[in-house]
């Protein structure tokens, strides 16, 4: 065990880890009406009230909550949406995963090797948090291309290639590669365009695709850059992933279900998600994360993200050695 790891679970109780461990049902099932309740409610504004300001409105927090439905399938790719392991997969899949195309299934080993394996050679999500910094005008190109939809076009084909077992990404679906795969995303997305339909506006249903395919990928590329990006100590695992102080706000439109506490996460990585806050403050309270990698606000991250200088050749200086995981 990590020296640093060691220091921290020593000032936590056997009892205290394995009341933070459990995995309380309700709040899974709650956390995924929530999450549909606020589509949902997205969908009526937009239907009672058409206009340009209510329709974006309604893209961010639909974007928002497809990264919330991703969230909840990432809980049952840890065994921690549901108490009941079969439960736990149909749930994280059939209203969380298939509606916004994932799988808990390739997904599962594919990010227990990042948590495994993080900031080594064989961290799967590496590429993800080494290229910043980088310059504010690469910033802004990135976030152009993410919401005028260029990032999703790119994403809908590498999804597609992987279901259909073409990919040669680390996410794959080997033997079990082929049309079948689509199954989920179909038959969800089915369902959903005729609830809307039955309530007299199917044509609703574009909001849902056009968040997917762009306020979704940046409210993804946002969570992505907080988790890893420019962490200070790739051996250290107060420093080596990132905890987001989020407001109210930020909570509604860029970090759903407690995604920002994502040092607490990894610290422990089977807490569920509703857990993570009462994890954080008792850190706080026995001084564990006085130095830790903490940040206030997105704002915040988003300037630290985009200070290279236009000068500067980007580095790579944040990358472990491959014999420095765990």
């Amino acid at each position: 065990m990590n020296a640093t790891a060691a220091v921290w679970r020593a000032h936590l109780s056997r009892e205290e880890i394995r009341e933070f461990l459990h995995v309380d049902g309700w709040h899974g099932w709650w956390s995924v009406i929530v999450d549909w309740a606020l589509i949902g409610a997205s969908f009526a504004l937009v239907a009672a009230l058409p206009n340009p300001l209510t329709i974006l409105f309604a893209l961010f927090v639909i974007g928002a909550r497809q990264l919330g439905l991703a969230v909840l399938m990432h809980e049952a790719a840890h065994h921690t949406l549901l108490p009941n392991r079969a439960w736990n997969d149909w749930l994280g899949n059939w209203l969380c995963g298939y509606p916004i195309w994932a799988d808990v299934l390739p997904y599962r080993p594919y990010h227990l090797q990042h948590h495994s394996k993080t900031w080594t050679k064989a961290d799967p999500d590496l590429g993800l948090a080494t290229p910043f910094p980088i310059t504010r005008a690469s910033l802004k190109r990135k976030i152009w291309r993410d919401l005028s939809g260029q990032t999703g076009w790119k994403r809908a084909k590498a999804t597609l290639m992987r279901d259909l077992g073409r990919s040669r990404g680390r996410s794959t679906r080997g033997a079990a590669a082929g049309w079948r795969n689509l199954r989920g995303v179909v038959v969800t997305n089915l369902v959903l365009l005729g609830a809307l339909t039955a309530f007299g506006h199917p044509a609703l249903y574009l909001l849902w695709v056009g968040a997917w395919f762009t306020t979704n990928n940046l409210v993804t590329r946002i969570r992505s850059i907080a988790e890893h990006g420019m962490t200070r100590d790739p051996a250290d695992p107060l420093q080596n992933t990132r905890t987001m102080l989020a407001s109210w706000w930020e909570r509604l439109l860029i970090a759903p279900n407690r995604v920002n506490y994502h040092l607490e996460h990894h610290l422990l990585m089977t807490v569920p998600h509703y857990q993570l806050p009462r994890l954080h403050r008792l850190l706080c309270e026995r001084g564990l994360l006085a130095d830790a990698n903490v940040v206030r606000g997105y704002g915040t991250l988003l300037r630290l993200a985009s200070s290279r200088p236009e000068d500067m050749a980007p580095t790579h200086e944040y990358i472990a050695p491959a014999n420095r995981g765990f």
